[in-house]
């Protein structure tokens, strides 16, 4: 990498650094490419994206940032996971594919300033994603209008079972 190159890099990186609600480091050695790949196609689909970079750039790009507590994790094969909307997305990929193959190891984290370690990141991918709260969030507003529908209709469908029971009763 020439020196435009490197700057380029490092301005990137600090741009993810500053807009990501969360950060996750992880070791990839041993992994193959096409395992790497479906990591990639994984992150995407949850909304989250990952980025492997030179150590020594991500930490002159951390300089100054929220994520900044991550510094002493990057030693060694890293790789940075991040999400730019849900604060779930990257650590519950991360640690589905941490559970499926042992040789992705998750370092820890930062979510804001707040600097995460293993544990952290699990109980981070534990939590429900943001559409599943939106979805729970709507259920709790719509029972109340179904539960009023039904205590609406069931007057009327009581009348109309009586008025049914007297049309038998008149025809028998």
């Amino acid at each position: 990498m020439n020196r435009a190159e490197k700057q380029e890099s490092v301005a990137s990186l600090k741009e993810v650094f500053n807009a990501s609600k969360v950060v996750v480091v992880a070791h990839y050695s041993g992994l193959t490419v096409a395992q790497m790949q479906t990591l990639r196609k994984q992150m995407k689909q949850a909304g989250a994206q990952v980025k492997v970079a030179k150590n020594r750039l991500a930490k002159i790009a951390l300089d100054g940032s929220d994520a900044a507590s991550i510094v002493p994790l990057l030693k060694g094969p890293t790789l940075i996971a991040y999400s730019l909307n849900d604060p779930v997305a990257a650590p519950k990929v991360a640690t589905d594919f941490a559970k499926a193959n042992e040789q992705f190891v998750i370092l820890g984290g930062a979510m804001g300033k707040t600097a995460l370690d293993v544990n952290g990141v699990k109980q981070l991918a534990s939590l429900p994603s943001l559409d599943e709260l939106r979805g729970k969030l709507v259920g709790l507003l719509v029972a109340p209008a179904t539960k009023i529908a039904q205590l609406t209709n069931a007057p009327a469908a009581k009348v109309a079972r009586v008025v049914q029971a007297y049309a038998s009763k008149d025809a028998a």
